[in-house]
């Protein structure tokens, strides 16, 4: 692609590292900034700059959060005897977008999967442990809701949580398969997926 100016060729290279976004679309978007008032692109890359720089994990559920504390977590609403263990920060967006549960979250952070090298050990699963046994007893944690994809490496972790949580005291859980095995869970409808959480099943690790 031949560019007559360094400048926004070095934009365009920045933006189609952006994934779904390619080497044209990249340049049609640097092109749509340069004519916009320049008030609006300072504000873009302040919010991008700032987001890179402020935005942290929560210490409990690892969840984004603009504090040491996300909203869900600090929330009195929301039913903290429920943990919903997800994959992905996008899972929990997905499953928020369905409004069907008033529970709370915790974020692996991944799934097992040994030919990419995770092992248990990279996830956040000895802090979901940690949550159940330290949970207050006037406000146990009494149900695991495991909403992992229903992929191989999926279904690998939770067969371990299982078998991590059996001896916890806790109901364990799964979403119904209403969603395509094979498929990711952020991808999957909001009626889908608000149903699978509804009608979700108990677990067996045997």
């Amino acid at each position: 692609m031949n560019i007559p100016s360094k400048l926004i060729e070095d934009a365009v290279t920045e933006i189609s590292r952006l994934p779904g976004i390619g080497k044209k679309t990249a340049l049609r978007l640097a092109l749509h900034l340069l004519k916009q008032n320049p008030v609006h692109t300072e504000a873009l890359a302040l919010a991008l700059t700032t987001m890179r720089n402020e935005v942290q994990y929560c210490s409990c559920c690892h969840n984004i959060s603009d504090q040491e504390l996300c909203s869900i977590c600090q929330s009195n609403k929301r039913d903290g005897s429920l943990i919903c263990v997800v994959e992905d920060i996008r899972d929990v967006l997905a499953i928020e977008n369905t409004s069907q549960y008033q529970g709370k979250y915790h974020v692996l952070g991944g799934v097992i999967s040994p030919l990419q090298g995770i092992g248990p050990e990279e996830l956040k699963i000895e802090s979901l442990i940690t949550r159940i046994d330290q949970s207050r007893e006037d406000s146990p944690i009494s149900e695991v809701i495991l909403a992992l994809s229903a992929t191989m490496e999926g279904d690998t972790t939770s067969f371990y949580l299982g078998k991590r949580l059996k001896d916890k005291n806790v109901k364990v859980s799964t979403i119904a398969r209403g969603i395509p095995v094979g498929g990711e869970l952020e991808y999957t409808d909001e009626v889908t997926l608000g149903r699978s959480i509804l009608t979700r099943i108990n677990y067996s690790s045997e």
